[in-house]
């Protein structure tokens, strides 16, 4: 196509040209020949959300859950400075994301003018690439470009400036098959690097697979295709908060997630392997723990698309730049041709110490009383929902994040959304905003605390005008239950501003949105109000009251090494001694 157009209608052109459906957005002035196109056509929902932040994070939900690019649309000024947490987030977990700013006319460009902000200098350190477009005829060929930046390589959110005027000029539309891209990042990984990979596959005796995010951001195909080798080489395998769903739990090589709240087996084979594979992660500080003690006895290889990743953090003895899935094919293809071989023999001893590992029941906990406690909430809410396979799970920040990882199983990819290496409270809810949209008639399920879901609970209403039926489950203590845990631990139990003692009647304020509100706090009726969530055909807010004072674990300490867990009720057991070894 190449035909006179204003901006505006380009905008929505390069959009349905880029076979994007949903875009997430707020009017304001600066956009409003944008939102004035959008209202002429019907190729494209426009979905309103009640913020900005809650804008990017449902574009984040719906690229997490598609693979496809998630599109948000914002006014100037305030409208792109509170869209900053959410492309912040989203760089952090490499969410392929295209925003489109407002921005004051060209003329008035740094005179101080109302809603105006210096939106590409602000949102530079958050985006993996920003545009101020000043020329009409550039537009078109910047949108698409936007889009190529947004999904190729290592994924990120990028952000496209538009001054009003700029909107309202004409030029010569075109389309994406006319644009051509300098950025082509490395895909198929060093051949080399790669054989060298097999030849320590092929001599390990403890060897691990340490997954990420990367293989889910690489697509289906990745996957498959880690699956695969695991099965092949009979390898255990781990991951990462972001990467879980890439390897099914439900599978036997499967250790569990690791980290700072990962389960035992995985960070004690992760401390004592002789060969880490680290595959689509990038060594984040959750992981490694201590670095001079993290996995001290292994060869450590780093497969990631993004160069910059490799060194950074942990020094690794082959790296392999590319993208997971065209190098883990290769991987496959030379170990076979080499005659499939590992030292199985010694492979069945490491799996023989695994299973003494693994005796350590390390999420032990005991539900007794009256009172719910966390753990046990979300062990009926996965056994209620796990045989449904449209089931997608969002989570906030916090303990509840973390026992939502240990206790629900992922056996697919793109099946679970929460805010990884930023850490953001207030993501869930508009992220299973996101998810919902792009899946109508999924069964999508946020995780909660109730101080995190509080912080962009007016997405009730994008949820009620929508007709969404998202199911808020809010596992509520009345507490920032994190803070709490570690001012506990490490500050003497002085609980500073810990907690809120103003916390809203949740089955009236979903009444309140039009929504319905349920609440539980006796353990003998979780199943029957779970269900009832469930069988509702609408949003629901689920106010789970639970267990004050639970703590998280099993629980690294900020500077300690992967062997120096906190257990928790397994330590109190006697299951194991001071040194970590099993006394069952």
């Amino acid at each position: 196509m190449s035909a006179q157009m204003t901006g505006a209608k380009m905008v929505v052109q390069a959009l349905i040209d880029q076979g994007v459906d949903t875009v997430f957005g707020y009017p304001g002035g600066a956009v409003l020949p944008i939102y004035d196109e959008i209202f002429q056509q019907n190729s494209i929902k426009h979905v309103l959300v009640r913020h900005e932040q809650g804008a990017i994070h449902a574009a984040e939900g719906y690229a997490r859950s598609t693979g496809k690019v998630g599109v948000a649309l914002v006014t100037s000024g305030p409208g792109a400075t509170n869209a900053v947490t959410g492309l912040t987030d989203a760089l952090m977990d490499s969410i392929p994301l295209v925003v489109f700013s407002g921005q004051v006319p060209t003329f008035m460009i740094g005179s101080d003018a109302f809603q105006e902000a210096d939106t590409v200098g602000i949102t530079r350190p958050c985006t993996k690439h920003n545009w101020l477009v000043k020329d009409t005829a550039a537009l078109s060929g910047t949108i698409h470009e936007a889009f190529h930046v947004a999904a190729s390589g290592r994924p990120g959110p990028v952000l496209i400036d538009v001054p009003k005027d700029v909107q309202f000029a004409s030029a010569k539309y075109t389309g994406p098959k006319a644009m051509t891209s300098h950025y082509q990042p490395q895909v198929k990984g060093d051949i080399e690097g790669i054989t060298d990979l097999v030849a320590a596959i092929e001599k390990a005796k403890k060897p691990i697979f340490y997954t990420g995010g990367g293989v889910i951001n690489s697509g289906p195909a990745a996957s498959q295709l880690l699956r695969e080798l695991v099965e092949a080489t009979g390898f255990p395998i781990t991951s990462t908060l972001m990467g879980l769903g890439a390897y099914p739990a439900s599978g036997d090589k499967w250790l569990g997630m690791l980290g700072m709240h990962g389960l035992y087996e995985a960070n004690m084979a992760m401390h004592d392997c002789d060969l880490m594979i680290n595959i689509g992660a990038r060594f984040d500080d959750r992981i490694t723990g201590r670095i001079d003690a993290f996995s001290p006895k292994s060869k450590k290889v780093h497969i990631d698309i993004d160069p910059s990743s490799i060194n950074k953090v942990i020094q690794t003895d082959i790296a392999i730049i590319g993208d997971v899935g065209h190098v883990l094919e290769d991987v496959l293809k030379v170990w076979k041709s080499r005659g499939r071989k590992t030292e199985r023999e010694a492979l069945a001893g490491w799996w023989d110490q695994i299973g003494e590992w693994r005796k350590v029941n390390c999420l032990a906990y005991a539900q007794e009383g009256n009172t719910i406690r966390p753990q046990y909430a979300l062990e009926r809410l996965e056994a209620l929902t796990k045989d449904r396979k449209d089931r997608f799970i969002c989570t906030e920040v916090g303990q509840h994040q973390m026992w939502a990882a240990q206790f629900m199983g992922f056996d697919d990819p793109n099946h679970w959304m929460t805010s990884g290496g930023l850490g953001t409270m207030g993501y869930g809810f508009p992220a299973s905003i996101g998810v919902q949209l792009a899946h109508p008639d999924a069964l999508v399920i946020n995780v909660a605390g109730e101080a995190s879901w509080l912080m962009n609970m007016q997405e009730m209403g994008t949820a009620v005008q929508y007709r969404l039926p998202v199911k808020q489950f809010i596992l509520n203590n009345e507490r920032l239950g994190m803070v709490r845990q570690w001012q506990e631990l490490l500050h003497g139990e002085r609980y500073s501003s810990s907690w809120s003692e103003a916390l809203p009647d949740f089955v009236k304020l979903a009444e309140a949105f039009g929504a319905k509100g349920i609440q539980c706090h006796d353990p003998a009726d979780l199943d029957d109000a779970i269900m009832e969530m469930l069988n509702h055909d609408g949003p629901v807010i689920f106010d789970c009251l639970v267990e004050k004072h639970e703590n998280c674990f099993p629980m690294i300490p900020s500077g300690k090494a992967h062997n120096e867990m906190l257990l928790g009720e397994a330590e109190t057991q006697g299951v194991i001694d001071s040194k970590g070894s099993v006394l069952v």
